[in-house]
């Protein structure tokens, strides 16, 4: 079946067909500045990506972003503690992708790609703890979603380029139902990666 492509905001967010592939960890190549989403996740029912340039080196933009907290942010520390109670305002991003609810699956360099599985849709904290990457690959549980964190900076000419990408994946009818119900939602906040996390990263970057 041809994929379908509908745009969901002004920076990339976009409605594809699931597909599903053999669950196989992709390989980590720590030298590589971009990760290779595809073998975690190559055909997303969402996908929203971002980036945002700095005159700073990548070493201190990543640095910069990994100490970015929660309570920096205007409005998007404000809607993460929203949709999953009981997440600290203090806590940093980085924290926050590498513990439960959210796994750790691929550390580059100056990189992050973390997963998380469940009904995402509802406020009940409803996400399965997951052993390892092989599990978070091999989901398929029906009436559930699949999402995919990825955060990393490239090297520039002038500088470097914080990059964002989550893509998200849903499991059988109810799965599909449930996404649909949080579409609006990622089409009305996803700017806010942008102007509030990846902002205050930079700022903090290039402030030295």
């Amino acid at each position: 079946m041809p994929s379908r492509r509908a745009a969901a905001g002004t920076t990339g967010a976009s409605v594809v067909s699931a597909v599903r592939t053999p669950a196989m960890i992709p390989e980590v190549n720590p030298a590589a500045p971009r990760p290779n989403l595809d073998a975690w996740m190559p055909s997303p029912a969402v996908r929203v990506s971002h980036r945002r340039q700095s005159s700073a080196p990548p070493e201190r933009l990543w640095e910069a972003s990994r100490a970015v907290r929660l309570s920096d942010t205007r409005m998007l520390g404000r809607v993460i503690r929203w949709r999953i109670p009981g997440t600290p305002g203090a806590i940093s991003f980085d924290e926050l992708f590498r513990a439960p609810p959210f796994i750790p699956l691929e550390n580059l360099g100056e990189g992050l790609v973390s997963g998380l599985v469940g009904r995402i849709w509802t406020f009940r904290r409803d996400y399965p703890k997951l052993a390892g990457a092989d599990q978070y690959l091999s989901w398929s549980q029906g009436g559930t979603a699949r999402v995919l964190f990825a955060n990393w900076v490239e090297p520039h000419r002038a500088g470097s380029v914080l990059r964002s990408e989550t893509r998200v994946e849903s499991f059988g009818v109810q799965g599909r139902i449930g996404l649909a119900s949080v579409r609006p939602l990622i089409r009305a906040f996803q700017q806010l990666i942008w102007s509030d996390a990846m902002a205050a990263a930079v700022r903090r970057a290039e402030a030295g």
